[in-house]
């Protein structure tokens, strides 16, 4: 298993300005707001009215009915609590879903660019990962034919996020509907939708798979409130699925973990039960920093960059710069010119590479504008110089 790339480039910005260095780090995906108070208010209540105890393993039962209702009220999804459950943070049930379904051989579909834990859960399962390569000519994003043509009588599941992390891309009603098309032909496959990011979105409306009711039963529907309302230290994130499924993962989650915090969880169902159009402002502070980014990665010569829909993210392609060089340094891949610019520009980012593209890097755009200026700057230097 190989570390997490983006946990890894963290770890390393944090060593050199523990050396006293003046590290930009872009580099990971947390959002630089502060939890509302309304939600630690909600915490604070639950501590001194005593949850402080083990609750079920799949969650508390009003938490999963404020998640039942969120499904319904956003994504007009029907799930029932029973069909619900809560663990520690969007990536354990992920990797519940992994484990429950699959077993050594079966094959796991992963569009690339993918979030890099995607890949090492499905090896801890001893799964096969078949990768279908997405470039920015597509918007990194695959079509139903692409799906279809990765099928194979092993393949078990398949995992993807809208809106994705690395690229920020969203699938639209439509194109989701085309991959459903293909989906439903497969009845025995199924189909983890990652939608994490679901509110930072700046298209008109998100659109789940599992709204298309031929495949719902196929489809697990990940998501969590680490990303939206910044909540990334709190850890909980939860799926909905089918009893069974849902059955196995609570089973699974049973082993490990038991359940996540119980004070988390009462803080949960006022976010949940929360109107999302309170997120309004943190959602125009994103699409003014995304704007920032792309206007200045824009003016740099040799970058090419899409316009990302969701989630806070660019995932900029900088080939053009493989082969050349600065002050006796060439730069052979998307490694080296990440390694480059922590050295010279002082800025953290994550390489491409970690996500299934070599020729793109990440960039994070959740912090401040003014670090993010800064930043641009330093990385438009530090590449001017290669030649």
């Amino acid at each position: 298993m190989e570390e997490s790339a983006t946990i890894a480039m963290s770890r390393k910005s944090r060593e050199l300005i523990a050396e006293g260095k003046d590290i930009i780090s872009l580099s990971l995906g947390e959002p630089d707001f502060n939890t509302p108070d309304f939600i630690k208010a909600a915490a604070i209540k639950a501590m001194e009215d005593n949850y402080t105890f083990y609750t079920p393993v799949p969650g508390y039962l009003d938490l999963r009915q404020s998640i039942s209702k969120k499904f319904k009220r956003d994504n007009n999804l029907d799930y029932s609590p029973d069909q619900i459950v809560v663990s520690t943070g969007a990536k354990q049930s992920i990797a519940n879903a992994v484990l429950s379904l699959v077993n050594e051989g079966d094959e796991v579909i992963i569009p690339a660019p993918y979030w890099v834990s995607y890949l090492e859960i499905v090896k801890v399962a001893e799964g096969h990962p078949v990768v279908i390569p997405a470039g920015i000519e597509n918007d990194f994003k695959i079509t139903g034919t692409e799906l279809e043509a990765a099928i194979t009588d092993k393949t078990k599941l398949i995992i993807f996020s809208t809106p994705c992390n690395p690229t920020g891309s969203v699938y639209s009603k439509a194109e989701l509907a085309d991959l459903a098309s293909v989906l439903e032909r497969h009845p025995n496959i199924v189909i983890i939708a990652d939608e994490i990011y679901e509110h930072i979105n700046f298209t008109s409306k998100h659109e789940s798979l599992a709204q298309f009711p031929s495949i719902k039963n196929q489809v697990v529907t990940v998501n969590g409130v680490s990303k939206a309302w910044a909540m990334t230290g709190w850890r909980l994130g939860y799926l909905g699925a089918s009893k069974e499924i849902a059955d196995a993962c609570s089973k699974m989650q049973g082993q490990f973990t038991s359940a996540t915090s119980s004070i988390t969880q009462k803080a949960a169902i006022a976010a949940l039960e929360a109107d999302p159009v309170v997120l309004k402002d943190m959602i125009a502070a994103f699409a003014s920093r995304r704007k920032l980014v792309l206007d200045a990665l824009n003016e740099m010569e040799g970058v090419k960059a899409n316009v990302p829909e969701g989630a806070f993210y660019v995932f900029p392609d900088i080939s053009y710069f493989f082969g050349k060089s600065y002050n006796g340094r060439t730069i052979n891949n998307c490694n080296d010119l990440s390694l480059y610019l922590l050295d010279e520009a002082l800025v953290a980012l994550v390489l491409g590479d970690a996500f299934g593209d070599p020729n793109c890097i990440r960039i994070s755009y959740a912090t401040s504008e003014t670090i993010l200026t800064e930043a641009m700057r330093r990385i438009r230097e530090a590449l001017e110089k290669l030649t």
